[in-house]
């Protein structure tokens, strides 16, 4: 989840204004309507392991 909303973020939402609610909705679903299908392979479970 918390890859899919730093993705979300870089796609849509950084250093961006929204001059309304419904603009910013409209972006969010841009976002899973076009721009997450394309790279949704990209996203994976693959976690790093790390040693302590």
């Amino acid at each position: 989840m918390e890859r899919l909303w730093k993705v979300m973020n870089e796609k849509v939402r950084n250093n961006r204004f929204f001059k309304s609610s419904k603009d910013f909705k409209e972006a969010i679903n841009w976002f899973f309507e076009v721009i997450l299908p394309n790279i949704g392979h990209e996203l994976n479970d693959n976690f790093e392991l790390l040693k302590s």
